[in-house]
């Protein structure tokens, strides 16, 4: 039987380039605790927002909410696939993804709120019994997407950065009237 152990946040050499910048925003030295707390405040905020608020664009070519949130979800989706290939030791490379060229086909704004909450849900509740099972070695693996090295460890991290990033977009842009 496993035991529970904090996931703590990944040492410099663990990331680079632009995803350092998800790590730092991550806050936490606990990751499986800072991915559920992050879970509670954005469902908070976009639960029971009316439609007019969900599709809101905040400027030309920018993402509604219920877009961002599908974005999020691709994200945490792609890159939790990446930590469990690379903590299975798996060596080979993988390929970037364009996140623009995914928000059209996603269909987002005809979706209902609840339905995207729902499937989040089950995503996150994936992602934070995905990184429990990695042991401390599974954990330190490293391997290499979109031509950056990076840790399963960090990579945990940045998919609770990223989110943390877009939970300020929300704040600052949709939401702050």
């Amino acid at each position: 039987m496993q035991t529970q152990h904090i996931i703590t946040p990944p040492t410099p050499e663990e990331h680079s380039g632009f995803l350092s910048n998800y790590v730092q925003q991550a806050k936490t030295d606990d990751l499986i605790e800072g991915l559920t707390a992050s879970y509670v405040f954005i469902t908070g905020m976009v639960q029971g927002l009316a439609e007019e608020r969900l599709l809101f664009r905040y400027a030309p070519g920018k993402w509604s909410i219920k877009e961002m949130m599908v974005h999020i979800m691709d994200t945490e989706r792609i890159f939790s696939y990446r930590a469990l290939r690379f903590a299975r030791q798996d060596k080979t490379e993988l390929p970037g993804f364009d996140e623009n060229a995914y928000i059209a086909p996603a269909k987002a704004d005809a979706r209902d709120i609840n339905a995207i909450i729902a499937e989040y849900t089950s995503l996150r509740t994936a992602t934070i019994e995905l990184f429990k099972s990695f042991d401390e070695e599974a954990l330190q693996q490293k391997g290499i997407s979109g031509g950056i090295e990076v840790s399963v460890r960090a990579l945990g991290y940045i998919i609770l950065g990223h989110e943390v990033h877009h939970q300020k977009i929300l704040r600052e842009r949709y939401l702050k009237s």
